[in-house]
């Protein structure tokens, strides 16, 4: 698997929040949903995204946005309009006085705002739970980035804007899986870019020592790897390897091969109904228990109330 292939193999959207949102100005849209991220897509028109810290970006027709929360963000027609509503976790709507906004911006299938026609029109897909991203890749990511037509094109843009309008059976799924590739596209296209900060351990696989390293660790996570083994493979010394792989990667060898496994438990909790031991078995633990103590140490929950509240 190359690199960015593995950065970007996380996205599974389950249940997206999908709308077509649509306005005349002055209109703006505060978003303090917390959700990990969300997807702009601007149809036509244009609009002004604000992170919580940061200056305002603006978004034409073809430009794309993608918000990491869960900071907040304003969407307006002008960064000086005042929210005239506020979108609250699990799609709840808002006024800014905190009356309920529920079915007032109501315009059909999947679509919302003050005018079927408006001149501002958005495709927007929020994930609206963590385990639907990957950590890493979450952690990569600034709060807000852009992409503006001349450095992006998708052709999913006309088939997204269809199938959000259709209400048929099974169409939740393909608007999740139409989500989970727009995003990788975008995301590709950002990472692709010359100034692109990727993150730490992205760059260091371009390293020949520590880059194989990484790729072991990524490959086969489940294997007893210890540094001296490692340090074999990569044909340098146990001293020579801890000290390249912490300036390069930012944590020694055996903390990012933690992180890895338990970002591959949380994941197999959220996805299958596979027995604690059995998944710990597949991530490189030696027993249920070990997995359990190690996983509430970084996630500060226990696996089954990581499977509960996903559930």
């Amino acid at each position: 698997m190359d690199a960015l292939s593995g950065l970007l193999e996380g996205p599974r959207a389950r249940g997206a929040f999908m709308i077509r949102a649509t306005f005349d100005p002055p209109w703006c849209v505060r978003v303090e949903d917390r959700a990990p991220l969300t997807v702009m897509l601007v149809v036509r028109g244009r609009a002004w995204v604000t992170p919580g810290e940061g200056e305002p970006v603006l978004l034409r027709a073809g430009d794309l946005a993608i918000a990491r929360g869960p900071d907040p963000y304003t969407c307006a027609d002008d960064p000086g309009t005042a929210p005239q509503a506020v979108i609250l976790p699990g799609g709840e709507c808002a006024y800014p006085d905190g009356r309920s906004l529920r079915g007032h911006w109501d315009l059909g299938v999947r679509s919302w705002g003050d005018r079927p026609d408006g001149s501002t029109v958005l495709l927007i897909g929020t994930y609206m739970m963590r385990g639907e991203i990957g950590g890493r890749l979450l952690d990569a990511l600034p709060p807000l980035l852009s992409l503006t037509q001349d450095v992006w094109h998708c052709p999913l843009t006309p088939i997204l804007a269809e199938e959000m309008a259709r209400d048929e059976p099974g169409q939740e799924v393909v608007l999740d899986r139409l989500l989970d590739l727009l995003t990788i596209a975008a995301l590709r296209a950002w990472f692709s870019r010359p100034q692109a900060a990727a993150p730490a351990w992205y760059r260091a696989l371009a390293d020949p020592v520590v880059g194989r390293v990484l790729r072991l660790l990524q490959d086969d996570p489940a294997h007893p790897w210890t540094v001296a083994e490692l340090a074999v493979k990569a044909g340098v010394s146990r001293a020579a390897l801890t000290r390249r792989f912490g300036e390069l990667v930012g944590e020694p060898p055996m903390t990012y091969l933690t992180g890895r496994r338990l970002a591959l438990a949380a994941d197999r909790l959220r996805d299958t109904d596979d027995t604690l031991g059995s998944i710990a078995r597949r991530v490189g633990y030696g027993s249920a228990f070990a997995l359990s103590s190690a996983f509430k140490r970084v996630y500060g929950i226990s696996p089954q109330e990581h499977r509960t509240r996903a559930a």
